[in-house]
This record gives C-alpha cells, structure tokens and sequence, in this order.
C-alpha cells in the first residue's frame, strides 16, 4: 500500500503524459462530435449526454492515474481474482441485465443508479491483464500446446459467458482480437494462426445455419450485392450512413449543419454510426483528423510495448493496442460498408460512460509499463532497513 501511495504520488514524473494527452485531445473532440450528433429534435436536448460523457472522461482520467500507479506484478500474482471478477460482474447480467433497445442484453441497470454500466468493457482490461500473467508464465514455451490451450481457455471461457448472457457478438470479437494480437506480439508460432484460420474455414458451413437471420442478413449485405439491393431491408441503415459519411465533401457541411445528422435520420448517430455524422458535418478532412487521432494512440501504445524490457508489460501494451484497433477497424468499416454491423463505439469518439472509463482504464496499464518498463517484484520482498 505504500509503494502504490508513493507511485501515485509520482504519476505527474513517470506517468505517460503524451498518451494522456492525446487521449484527452481525442475525447474532448469526441464531446464537440456528440453535442452535434445530439442536438437532433429527436435527443430532446443534448445537455444530458455532453455532460456523462465529460463525468466518464473525468473519473476515466482519475482511473487512468490510478492504474498506473499499481504493479503490473501486484495485480497478475490475483490472476484467479480477476477471473471470478469477470465471470461474476458478466453473470450479473442475469438479474439486472437490459438492451437498451440494441437487442443484446449488455448492459447492467442498477435499482436507483442513475447510469447503466456495460460489463463487457470493464471485462477488457482484466482480460488483458490475465492474458499477459498467462503468457507470462509460458514465454519459454510460448507455442507450445500447453501454452496455447491455457491460452484458448481463458478466451473461450469469457467470450462463452459473453455470448451466452447478453448475445453481443460485437465485444465478444474485442476479445478475440485482442487474443491475436497479444499472441502475435508475444511471439507465439504463426502456425497456429494458419491452424486456426484453417480451422473456421472448415467450420462456416457448420456455424452458418447457428446464426440468426438478422446476422446472416449482415453478413449477406457485404458478400452479395444482390441482396437487399434497393436498401430497404437489412441493407438500409448502411445505405443511409455511407450516404451521410460521403456526403460532406471534403469540408463537410458543418457542425450543427448535417442534413441528415440534425434531421436525426441516422441510426446510432451518437454511438455506432458517429463516423458518418463526423464526415457528413466536418468532410473528409475531418474524418482523418478523427483517424490520425486514433492511429496516434495506439501508435504510443505500441510503441511504451517495443521499450518495455519484460515480457509481460511488453504484451500489456500490445493487448491494450489490439482492442483499439479493432474497435476502430469495425467502426470506420461499418460506416464504409466493408464490415459487418456488430455495434462498437469508435474508442473517446463515441458516446457511452462505460467505453470512455474502460479505455482510460485500459491505457493507464500502458502508463504504468512507460513508468516501470521492466519488473520491480523484488522490491516487495526487500526487508525495509530498521
């Protein structure tokens, strides 16, 4: 406890303040995107989402500090911990689940909480640390059999419990990619991605018919420009959003000005589809400012990785890189039209209290291994002079 007060106490000299920075810069730009994508007649006022989301970026920054001042060893010696942590907070889903009228049941609405909370996001950053306390005690073996399948269990374990309890599809594939890449940039055989690609080659025609008819339809409107083509079925939302992202230009039409933004013809203008607001009111230009601002921190996020002597923080930052990669590949894809409809937040763009805490969260491990790049555990077991 002592060692963390005075690791607090340092944050503002070992902290990682370039990538606070930026995801300060990236957040604030996110608040001005929602007061626009809010001020549709249909938000009746959007004073009451500028102001959750600057409370989630407030408590995301207080977070941030927080979780880079605790050992990376510290919290990997309570691997278990973290795992009844995660089932427990996904199997609350049970009793106080909700879909806030997204049709997945991923959200937890407390009696007389004034916000819902998304477990899921929070599940992100246990998971990554679990990940690399795993890899950690296998990086001698890394591609070993046993190494994988300890691996594989914790992944399918949380993405099984995510799937079973609230059906989202879309944060069950954060934690796959997130597995990837942490695989990946610990060094693990690319034999076994070829195995695994091989493997859901052969499993299509048996999972195909598993899945529902809105997500075969999803699926249908990327492969076959046949299907749905005059866009008034399942390929109509995309229809609208890629009308909405090309139709600003380059310059865009302006904030508070898009046609179809203020008119609030657009779904999930706010959350999934707010890339599409972004290039119908700021253009082109503005989506790449939005893009260079993501590319950025995960950039940083990589790069505290590449300097990091241990292995494990090493991984950290790569898991931590991975999940904002993903969600902003899907994100911008969905807008595009190359990628399927899974509902993720573009990451301190979109709206959502839960998205914004998790990932200051989740980036204040990769502060934590920018100040402590390599181990500091024998430091807790020194005998502190009498």
């Amino acid at each position: 406890m002592r060692q963390f007060k005075d690791e607090l106490k340092d944050f503002t000299k070992k902290g990682d303040w370039v990538l606070l920075i930026l995801c300060l810069i990236t957040a604030g730009f996110g608040c001005i995107i929602i007061a626009s994508a809010t001020n549709a007649a249909k938000f009746e006022g959007n004073t009451r989402y500028i102001i959750i989301q600057l409370a989630a970026i407030v408590i995301g920054v207080l977070l941030y500090a927080v979780v880079s001042s605790v050992d990376l060893e510290f919290l990997s010696e309570h691997q278990f911990a973290l795992v009844a942590f995660n089932t427990i907070f996904l199997l609350l889903l049970i009793p106080f689940g909700t879909d806030n009228n997204t049709g997945n049941r991923s959200w937890l609405k407390f009696p007389l909480f004034p916000v819902m909370i998304q477990p899921a996001e929070i599940c992100k950053i246990t998971y990554v640390i679990i990940m690399a306390s795993v890899m950690a005690s296998h990086q001698n073996r890394i591609s070993s059999i046993p190494s994988v399948m300890h691996m594989g269990i914790h992944l399918m374990l949380l993405v099984g419990l995510n799937m079973v309890l609230s059906k989202d599809a879309g944060v069950s594939l954060i934690f796959v990619f997130i597995f990837i890449g942490m695989a990946f940039g610990g060094g693990v055989s690319l034999w076994w991605f070829a195995l695994a690609i091989t493997l859901i080659g052969l499993a299509i025609p048996i999972l195909w018919p598993m899945l529902g008819t809105y997500q075969q339809e999803r699926i249908l409107v990327l492969i076959d420009p046949e299907f749905d083509k005059m866009g008034i079925g399942a390929r109509y939302h995309s229809k609208i959003n890629l009308q909405s992202l090309t139709g600003g230009g380059l310059t865009g039409q302006g904030l508070f000005n898009g046609n179809r933004t203020q008119g609030g013809n657009l779904f999930a203008q706010h959350t999934d589809y707010i890339f599409s607001s972004i290039g119908e009111e700021l253009g082109f230009f503005g989506c790449v400012f939005v893009m260079l601002l993501e590319l950025a921190i995960i950039a940083r996020c990589i790069y505290v990785g590449t300097r990091c002597q241990d292995y494990m923080r090493r991984v950290v930052c790569y898991g931590a890189a991975s999940a904002l990669m993903f969600q902003v590949l899907i994100n911008t894809g969905m807008c595009i039209g190359v990628m399927p409809v899974i509902g993720l937040t573009l990451p301190l763009i979109s709206y959502g209290g839960s998205s914004v805490v998790s990932i200051f969260a989740m980036l204040g491990l990769v502060s934590g291994a920018y100040a402590r790049p390599q181990s500091l555990s024998h430091e807790r077991y020194v005998q502190p002079p009498r």
